[in-house]
């Protein structure tokens, strides 16, 4: 059984971390400052997150059950057109990457998180796993998971590039749209019309 004040405790501790991430960046999560934020010693984060990795992690895991739930909402029943569906999900991603950015940050960090220990590869691959099936379906021929890895790189590429303003900047884009379809386009070809 286990103890309320702990699982109380633990919980507070993954709250502030997600507010302190969305507020100040990934690089603010500090055990001393979530500690100092949630009105605890410094020490005790480490009795129920035994390394700062792990805490991490269990940060992170929140961004991930969010971006799910976003992708979730605008796929809902599953059916439909995969090239459409892949647009949506895109679309979602790309918003979630530019509204949480200090989230979105640290959740692809994987060489600061505890993936294996701590469930986030059975968080983060099922919506990897959503964007191979739909790229498998728009391109039946091609080494789908291959294709999906390319353009989620590009899709990431994306984000942190408009993030910083230099997409803006070197293509006078006023929004991600364009790019976002010309990504689409390069990866899985024109779209029919």
């Amino acid at each position: 059984m286990s103890d309320p004040e702990t699982g109380g405790l633990r919980a507070r501790l993954i709250d502030v971390g997600v507010d302190l991430v969305t507020e100040e960046g990934a690089q603010a999560l500090t055990l001393r400052e979530i500690a100092r934020r949630a009105g605890v010693s410094h020490g005790a984060p480490r009795r129920y997150f035994p390394t700062h990795l792990e805490l991490l992690s269990a940060i992170a895991q929140r961004g991930f059950g969010d971006l799910q739930a976003r992708a979730a909402a605008v796929d809902d029943d599953g059916s439909g057109d995969p090239r459409t569906r892949l647009t949506a999900l895109a679309t979602v991603y790309l918003d979630f990457a530019l509204s949480r950015r200090g989230m979105y940050e640290l959740m692809f960090r994987h060489d600061l998180l505890e993936s294996d220990r701590l469930g986030l590869r059975e968080t983060s691959l099922p919506l990897f796993g959503v964007l191979v099936d739909l790229v498998g379906r728009v391109r039946p021929e091609a080494d789908a998971p291959t294709v999906a890895g390319a353009l989620w790189a590009n899709l990431h590429g994306i984000a942190q590039l408009w993030g910083w303003g230099s997409l803006q900047l070197s293509t006078g884009a006023s929004e991600f749209t364009p790019l976002l379809r010309a990504a689409l386009d390069a990866h899985l070809g024109p779209e029919e019309r």
